[in-house]
Formats: structure tokens, sequence, C-alpha cells
């Protein structure tokens, strides 16, 4: 049985290191398009909605992340 070869620890480091700055820039980026958008329209509720929507989608991102590392180690 051919096996594949375990990965470097600074790969996976790097790998992480790339999905924890993804998730900071989803929970980020769309309460900054939200607050310009309300400077623009002169609104008030979107920079505060869209932080929501960030926060709440990284949330997710971060619990599936979370799962899957959990079940490669116990595979």
């Amino acid at each position: 049985m051919i096996r594949a070869p375990d990965p470097s620890p600074i790969g996976d480091a790097l790998a992480w290191a790339a999905r924890i700055m993804a998730i900071g820039i989803v929970m980020f980026v769309p309460g900054v398009i939200g607050t310009w958008l309300d400077k623009r329209y002169e609104l008030g509720f979107l920079g505060p909605a869209c932080f929501l929507l960030g926060l709440s989608a990284s949330l997710i991102w971060l619990v599936k992340i979370g799962g899957n590392s959990k079940n490669r180690r116990s595979g």
C-alpha cells in the first residue's frame, strides 16, 4: 500500500495562516463596503448589517473548518 507523504509543518502552518487571513477579510470587507454605501446614499443601516453578515459568514466558515480538521485527525 502506498502512503501519501505527510505534509511539512511549515506548509501546514502557511495553509492555516492563509485560512485565518481569508476569514478575517470575509469578516471585515462587507462592513467596509456597507459603510461606504451608507455614506454614499445617506443611509444608516447597511454598515452594521454588513458587519453582522460578514461576522456570521466567517463564523460559519470557522465551524466548517473546525469540523473538517477534527474528522481528518480521527480518520
